[in-house]
């Protein structure tokens, strides 16, 4: 088999129009200055005389924030023009990093956290996609949004990792703060996009209630998956840390490696789901995601602590899954509404999530990984009964 061939099989060639590719280069440089703190952000935040559970509040804080935020943002994607909402949302996020550098305690992170928790541009980025997409590939267009964030994610916590070592994480920030710029004035260059009124005319029982039902099914679902990964993951870095006495260094490294890892399962998972269905790619992952936490935290040694690394990307492949399920589904006309109902519904569930892995990271730093690792498999299972199973064919008809 030629390599040509091997590419076209593997890379999501003709996935994205101009647009989505002009969405793909924003999320890629946003995330590049993301991920030069954030995975690191509750190490800083320990550095802030704070303990775990403390952390573990300030996310709480942070996912709550998102919650509230969504609704409004979901109205405002089906009632103007979601790139120009899509910009606000990155305008909100700029001054972000700057404030992240002038505090000196970590109480003074509670709006700080709660600003960077504002998520008005999540449901109109989503509904954008949706409707620019092919509906044969949608989940692949989901996913291969998701790894231009995994993307910029993978160089840059190692990066930042060592700058902060060079600069303290005041400089880390500085830096990070000019990405964030770039990566809103790249939005100034798509297409406006409204909501199609027309179309709900012509869309196929755009009104009944089943639309309903079936979004709340699976909001309900990956809600339950949205705490049991918070539960654990603003604890991964504290656990490398605490038990395994890794410097900061090392930590970003691992950190670049699972974005790496979510990258490559973005383009796997989404292949998977346009062709097997969209909740067996949510299976694997969640199957793949349970045993790296268990690799995780159980051998420290080089060889595992990257494989699991790896691995532990596909945690991160959930938000674009349920983006890709929600998005097919829901009605044109109402479509950021829908999907924003998912996205509230998750990010209710992951706020309450990192207090509660705090609180029992205190008692015993194995056992909230014991906890999420156990459940893994179960949610796995969940995703392939009868009425997730019923949803993909509906998926599929409908394309």
């Amino acid at each position: 088999m030629s390599l040509p061939l091997i590419l076209s099989r593997v890379l999501p060639f003709g996935t994205l129009n101009r647009d989505l590719k002009l969405i793909f280069a924003s999320n890629f440089i946003g995330a590049f200055g993301d991920g030069l703190f954030i995975y690191v952000l509750p190490l800083y935040i320990r550095s802030l005389e704070a303990t775990s559970a403390q952390v573990g509040s300030l996310f709480s804080i942070l996912t709550l924030s998102t919650a509230l935020t969504i609704i409004p943002g979901g109205f405002l994607a089906d009632h103007f023009d979601r790139k120009k909402i899509m910009i606000l949302g990155w305008i909100i996020w700029v001054p972000i990093p700057l404030m992240f550098s002038v505090v000196t305690h970590w109480t003074q992170l509670f709006p700080v956290m709660s600003l960077y928790g504002f998520f008005l541009s999540g449901p109109s980025t989503s509904a954008y996609v949706a409707t620019s997409s092919k509906r044969e590939t949608m989940t692949l267009t989901y996913t291969t949004l998701g790894a231009g964030w995994w993307l910029g994610y993978i160089f840059s916590p190692g990066l930042g990792g060592y700058l902060s070592t060079l600069f303290q994480m005041r400089g880390v920030f500085y830096l990070a703060f000019v990405f964030y710029a770039t990566a809103t004035g790249v939005l100034f260059f798509i297409r406006s996009q409204h909501a199609e009124k027309n179309r709900a005319l012509t869309e196929p029982n755009s009104s009944n209630a089943s639309y309903a039902k079936k979004i709340v099914l699976l909001s309900m679902f990956f809600a339950t998956v949205f705490f049991f990964l918070s539960l654990v993951r603003p604890l991964t870095v504290q656990f490398f840390r605490d038990v395994f006495t890794l410097d900061s260094f090392i930590i970003g490294l691992l950190g670049s490696i699972s974005f790496l890892g979510s990258a490559v399962f973005s383009i796997f998972l989404g292949r998977a789901g346009d062709k097997l269905g969209k909740m067996i790619a949510v299976s694997v992952a969640l199957i793949v995601g349970g045993a790296s936490f268990g690799l995780l935290i159980c051998f420290n040694n080089v060889p595992s602590l990257v494989t699991a690394s790896f691995l532990n990307g596909t945690s991160y492949t959930f938000w674009p899954l349920m983006g890709a399920s929600v998005g097919a589904i829901a009605p044109e006309t109402s479509r950021g509404r829908w999907i924003s109902v998912a996205q509230m519904l998750a990010t209710i569930s992951a706020s309450v999530a990192p207090f509660v892995g705090g609180v029992i990271y205190e008692a015993s730093p194995y056992l909230p990984f014991y906890i999420t690792i156990g459940v893994c498999p179960i949610l796995s299972l969940t995703a392939l009964i009868k009425p997730f199973k019923e949803e993909t064919q509906l998926n599929q008809n409908q394309g």
